[in-house]
């Protein structure tokens, strides 16, 4: 076995910039869940259930949210579709595997412990998940690839367009960056 390198072999011009990469999930906004599912493949393809409802259409891996619309929306590649907050719905996030966005969350609310926190996070990207996203928390997705992708999400209120619950933020509240794809 090869003997560990200790940091000061590290030249100082790199090792006063060096950084270690966290791979520990980023759920520091209360409310806000991300819920692993299983993909089951074999040599045809792949299947992952994407949600199951109980007896009263209520999520089993969210119990106090009932499901009474699902939704589909297309997103362009370098499209930023952000922020918006619901005053009365609650969203559950989904992105194929096969697909990739890059999700921004901020927390809106005035009452809330974790107010001003953010969040990025990408759906999709090979892994199978969903994400539940409060009332009030701001949020939106930046397709950061070259092919269109696609958000499969479902809420807990029909939608209304002559009274939508979909109030807009500035896409770059939290600073133009925080859309960048991050380099390195």
């Amino acid at each position: 076995m090869a003997e560990r390198l200790s940091p000061s072999a590290i030249h100082p011009d790199y090792a006063s910039v060096l950084t270690t990469q966290s791979y520990a999930p980023r759920t520091n906004i209360e409310g806000v869940k991300i819920i692993e599912l299983r993909t089951f493949q074999d040599d045809g393809g792949a299947f992952a259930e994407i949600i199951r409802l109980d007896d009263n259409g209520r999520l089993i891996a969210i119990p106090d949210f009932q499901v009474l619309q699902s939704s589909w929306s297309v997103v362009q590649p370098g499209a930023i579709k952000a922020f918006h907050i619901h005053y009365n719905q609650d969203d559950v996030w989904f992105v194929p595997p096969t697909e990739r966005l890059l999700v921004g969350l901020v927390d809106a609310r005035a009452d809330s412990p974790t107010l001003n926190a953010q969040m990025r996070l990408l759906l999709g990207g090979g892994v199978s998940r969903l994400l539940f996203i409060p009332r009030g928390v701001a949020h939106g997705c930046a397709n950061v690839g070259n092919t269109t992708s696609q958000l499969v999400y479902f809420v807990n209120q029909h939608f209304d367009a002559t009274a939508p619950d979909e109030h807009r933020l500035p896409f770059d509240i939290v600073g133009k960056d925080f859309w960048e794809m991050t380099p390195g």
